[in-house]
């Protein structure tokens, strides 16, 4: 068998160590030595933007925010099916993983990060969420393994209560929250309807290898205001 090498590590803010493997045409970013994604699992992590973008009409403006930019396949599959008028906010936490992918990994999804409508911002991404009132039309998170976080605690607080309310307050009416696990969660699922989102949970195929990975998708829609609300209203 081919042997991982390593091509580069880091240390985030939290004291963990990532690193980015290679072994063949494979890539791997691993934490504190715990896989955390593969370049062959690109698939469900394109599959996170398509859901999550599906409800933009073509043409129109608009704006989406991407959480955890990872090997960039979020990032370009939410670009991809997107028009000109869409901004694309990504935010990575860790320095490091941006100047990967502008450089060893940036070749993965095509240098996403080099398209006009890309915003990138290094900082965490709830800080984004918080700062934003009925800013995005979407919200898509991949910044860990799921609602347990497992590359940084501190990003138990976006799958939180207070996290889904601050959520809920940064998109707009219409607006989706979706997110990626390595796993279900029905906890979660039940913290998103409780918010009062209409939530779709998708499994879906983890590796392009077939080796029998399913990852898991949530796809939360905020309701917008009924027909008959609004009336009322005037």
């Amino acid at each position: 068998m081919i042997p991982w090498v390593k091509l580069a590590s880091t240390e985030a803010m939290d004291g963990k160590q990532l690193e980015l493997r290679k072994r063949g045409d494979e890539y791997l970013i691993v934490a504190d030595g715990l896989q955390l994604m593969s370049s062959e699992d690109e698939g469900s992590s394109r599959e996170l933007a398509l859901l999550g973008c599906e409800h933009l009409k073509k043409g129109a403006a608009a704006r989406v925010l991407v959480g955890g930019l990872g090997m960039g396949y979020s990032q370009r599959a939410a670009l991809d099916c997107v028009g000109r008028k869409v901004v694309v906010e990504v935010c990575e936490l860790v320095p490091a993983v941006v100047e990967w992918n502008r450089n060893e990994l940036g070749a993965l999804a095509k240098f996403p990060l080099d398209d006009p409508r890309t915003e990138l911002h290094v900082e965490d991404v709830r800080q984004r969420i918080d700062a934003a009132a009925a800013r995005y039309d979407a919200i898509l998170l991949d910044v860990d393994n799921g609602p347990i976080a497992l590359a940084h605690k501190r990003n138990n607080a976006l799958y939180s209560v207070r996290g889904i309310q601050a959520a809920w307050g940064a998109l707009k009416p219409g607006g989706v929250f979706g997110l990626w696990s390595f796993s279900d969660d029905k906890r979660f699922t039940t913290r998103l309807e409780k918010q009062g989102f209409e939530v779709r949970v998708r499994r879906v195929e983890g590796s392009r290898k077939g080796r029998g990975r399913y990852h898991v998708i949530w796809i939360a829609r905020r309701p917008e205001p009924s027909t008959n609300l609004r009336k009322s209203r005037r």
